[in-house]
C-alpha cells in the first residue's frame, strides 16, 4: 500500500507494533496480501510458519525474467498480521518516518513515541 501512496509519503508514518500482538485473541496471520486470490490464513502465533521470510523481507519483489514470480513475490511481501477490532496503544512501540522533518512533526504531537527515519522503508 505504501508503494501505491508514494506521492503522499511525507504525510504517512509507519507505526511499529510489538510482536506481542500475536498473542492477542483472534489474531490471524496471512502468507501474502489478505486481498490476494491465493492467500492463506492461519491463527497467530503459530501462523507465522506459513510466512516465507525470504520473500516477505526481501528488498525488492521484481523478477523481470518471470512475471508470474514477480506477481507472487509482490503479493508475499505484503504478508499481514490481522488484529480484530483494535490494537491497544500499549502495543505501539515506535514509528518510522521518511525524513527528519516528518519525524520531528510526529515527535511534536506524540512525544512519547520513538520515531526514527527509515528512507528504505519508503522506497528511497
Amino acid at each position: 500500500m505504501l508503494y501505491v501512496r508514494l506521492g503522499q509519503i511525507g504525510e504517512i508514518v509507519v507505526l511499529r507494533v510489538s510482536p506481542d500482538v500475536l498473542d492477542l485473541a483472534k489474531v490471524v496471520v496471512t502468507d501474502r496480501n489478505a486481498a490476494s486470490t491465493w492467500v492463506r490464513f492461519a491463527p497467530a502465533p503459530s501462523g507465522l510458519a506459513i510466512v516465507d521470510g525470504s520473500y516477505t523481507f526481501a528488498d525488492y519483489w521484481t523478477h523481470p525474467e518471470d512475471p508470474i514470480e514477480q506477481w507472487r513475490h509482490k503479493s508475499m511481501m505484503c504478508a499481514e498480521v490481522l488484529v480484530p477490532d483494535v490494537v491497544p496503544p500499549s502495543y505501539i512501540n515506535g514509528a518510522y518516518a521518511v525524513t527528519a522533518d516528518v519525524a520531528d512533526g510526529v515527535r511534536k504531537s506524540a512525544s512519547w513515541l520513538d520515531v526514527v527515519v527509515n528512507k528504505k522503508l519508503y522506497f528511497r
